[in-house]
């Protein structure tokens, strides 16, 4: 039956590529052109027409007043997404709807709105979880899940015929139109943003487009079809909205009789089955590739043989104005040496915290302490950090740092002073380091949390130049999977890992290649990335970095000083125990069944220290500074809900409080009858 382009669109689920059409109404003008900006604005009745993709080009936006106008996914400007009040009533809903895969923006979360029994456990209403990934079965499938907000992580899978009331999350992200568009558009759902960062005025392709548009927008997505045809291996691009009708005629032809222009990414989306295949070069425009590619891709047929994600390390340059920023793969046979590391604030410190090594730092700034129990720093005082795991406070699978950690102070040839340093101190540390030993970019990796300083110190002899060798310094960032295409030549003697986010190939696919793929992995080179691809890669991973306390609420009227500090005998016996005891924990009023969980480098066994849900007196910091009452036995805390507010609104609760609220809670599970809170998910 015979349908309108548009209405073709609109029911065309991408998971049933490729499609074959053919125009069964068409219009053509003799004289008139065919292409307009690239895109088909013509064609005949009876052409045949193979769908490959469907890309979203721009939206329709609406504002309140019930305005249009039209925005290109390419417009500059930054959105926050409004969650969609439409619920979803079975996972089978959301699988059909919403676009799964592994990359984080294709990772939606969800609300159970009601109580849902699992093989893993029970989800209660109102938890929140993210789906991971999809597992096809043949009974219809499953997706991947994982609970919020709890520590340790919990997974769970649940069935496509899953019944439920399912209602999207809060996504407090900004994202570009073009992200928007890739991840964020359900089948057959609007979507409403809000703009969160207006253009530049240099801009002026899109200045005029939101100039007099405020508050949310609703957002049509307009798509377009990729399609080739058997008249030429070009792609063809036509918007969906072309006055054509169109007839699927996917059961009557032989998609492999069409050539096959494919991008890199659509190889790399490709099934299994899809792998080993010969293809070539398109002639469609010029393509802009490194020496390395130029001399794999001369050659007349090139073969795929499969899709992978290998490890990059992201690495910038140090001690020069313009920064330059680097993917170095993991085979790179060059050695380094490590190059001090500098901590703006105590903070800084703590996380960098190594089980392999102790960290030996001096100060270069003076810091007056007023608080009993936390020291005074002068520029000059050395520091060791003892080996361990970072000390953190986990509430609802957040991790936030307590608002001090116990050190090492040097106070002669070999005396050491066990100290508590605020996590708010700006001290300006610089790293001390002795180690003149030579390291892979594994080792560092794999021994040394991240982000480290290291320098070149002898160069990779397998690559004729070694751009990393003449770099002054070099800041180790993280790991990232980059994702690639492992290809050669037709007689294997040449084999490149090739990126796909960074490679704009169009690639004609001629037929399967039934050779046997090489044993070895293939050759990668070092890239030099721009500042727009940096950003990119960075952007996620730095939201995934617990932000730093808040500091200690000052008294208006600090009381003076005490002409003594605690005893070396004091801060002796508190080394001895935990340095995340209940003491300096910051307490807040859990859940019966929530946990405060904290690591210690001298006992490995996790604290787990139930808190009830009572209603905490909130007494003041001068109140107890005249009582004598030193910072030791006061914990810091807000709200989670405070982080907005300009006045920071603390509680400071004592140890005999903390007690209090002990014996109320194991008088309560007596009273109920209650051993322990229940495990569930």
């Amino acid at each position: 039956m015979a349908t309108t382009l548009y209405e073709f669109t609109q029911f065309l689920d991408p998971k049933m590529f490729p499609r074959v059409l053919q125009i069964q109404s068409g219009i053509y003008c003799q004289g008139c052109v065919y292409e307009l900006f690239g895109r088909e604005c013509s064609l005949s009745t009876g052409d045949l027409l193979k769908i490959i993709d469907l890309t979203i080009t721009r939206f329709t936006a609406q504002t309140s007043s019930n305005t249009e106008t039209e925005i290109p996914v390419e417009y500059p400007g930054l959105f926050k997404l409004v969650a969609d009040s439409q619920p979803y009533q079975s996972i089978q809903e959301i699988a059909d709807s919403v676009k799964i895969s592994s990359h984080r923006l294709s990772q939606p979360v969800f609300l159970s709105g009601s109580v849902i029994q699992s093989a893993q456990g029970v989800i209660q209403e109102g938890d929140s979880f993210r789906i991971t990934a999809v597992t096809p079965e043949p009974s219809g499938g499953r997706v991947q899940c994982e609970l919020l907000h709890r520590e340790p992580k919990i997974c769970f899978s649940l069935s496509f015929s899953q019944q439920g009331h399912f209602t999207e999350s809060q996504d407090d992200q900004f994202y570009t139109l073009r992200e928007i568009a890739e991840c964020k558009i359900s089948k057959g759902r609007k979507r409403t943003v809000a703009e969160v960062k207006t253009l530049p005025k240099k801009d002026f392709l899109f200045s005029n487009l939101l100039e007099n548009v405020f508050g949310e927008l609703k957002l049509t997505p307009v798509y377009e079809l990729k399609a080739v045809s058997r008249l030429s291996e070009k792609i063809l691009l036509i918007p969906s909205n072309l006055d054509v009708e169109v007839v699927d005629v996917t059961e009557q032809f032989d998609c492999d009789s069409f050539v096959q222009p494919l991008s890199l990414m659509d190889v790399f989306k490709s099934p299994p089955e899809f792998f080993p295949a010969v293809a070539k070069l398109s002639c469609e425009r010029p393509f802009k590739l490194s020496p390395e590619l130029e001399t794999l891709f001369n050659s007349n047929q090139v073969i795929i043989h499969h899709a992978f994600y290998a490890k990059r390390i992201l690495a910038s340059e140090m001690g020069r104005e313009s920064t330059r920023h680097f993917l170095i793969p993991e085979s790179y046979n060059g050695r380094f040496k490590r190059r001090p590391r500098q901590f703006p604030t105590a903070y800084d410190l703590e996380r960098a915290r190594s089980e392999t090594e102790q960290i030996r730092v001096v100060a270069t700034r003076e810091f007056e302490s007023v608080y009993n129990g936390l020291a005074s720093v002068s520029a000059g005082d050395e520091f060791i950090v003892a080996k361990g795991k970072s000390c953190a406070l986990s509430h609802n699978g957040t991790k936030r740092a307590a608002d001090a950690f116990q050190c090492l102070k040097v106070t002669g040839t070999e005396a050491k002073e066990p100290v508590r340093l605020p996590m708010c101190l700006e001290g300006g540390f610089m790293e001390l380091v002795k180690d003149k030993r030579r390291y892979t970019i594994a080792e560092i990796c794999r021994w040394f949390p991240l982000p480290f300083n290291v320098k070149v110190s002898v160069r990779d002899l397998s690559l004729k130049v070694d751009v990393l060798a003449g770099v002054p310094g070099l800041h180790i960032e993280e790991e990232i999977s980059d994702p690639c295409l492992l290809i050669s030549d037709t007689d294997l003697s040449e084999i490149r890992e090739v990126p796909v986010n960074r490679t704009d190939l169009i690639l004609n696919i001629k037929q399967r290649w039934d050779g046997q793929s090489p044993g070895c992995s293939g050759n990668s080179v070092i890239e030099e990335i721009s500042e727009d691809c940096y950003y990119t890669l960075r952007r996620y991973a730095v939201t995934t970095i617990t932000p730093p306390p808040r500091p200690p609420k000052k008294p208006k009227d600090p009381p003076p000083r005490p002409p003594k500090m605690l005893s070396s005998r004091s801060e002796s016996a508190n080394s001895e125990s935990s340095s995340c005891s209940p003491q300096s924990l910051c307490v807040e009023p859990f859940k019966q069944d929530d946990f405060i969980q904290c690591s210690d480098s001298k006992n490995a066994n996790d604290q787990k220290i139930p808190i009830s849900p009572v209603t905490l007196p909130r007494p003041s910091l001068q109140k107890d500074l005249a009582k004598g009452r030193s910072l030791d036995n006061i914990s810091i805390t807000k709200h989670e809900d405070d982080d907005d507010e300009d006045v920071h609104d603390y509680e400071y609760i004592d140890e005999d409080q903390i007690d209090s609220i002990r014996r109320t809670y194991n008088e309560q599970n007596i009273n109920t009858g209650k051993g322990k809170p229940s495990n569930t998910i």
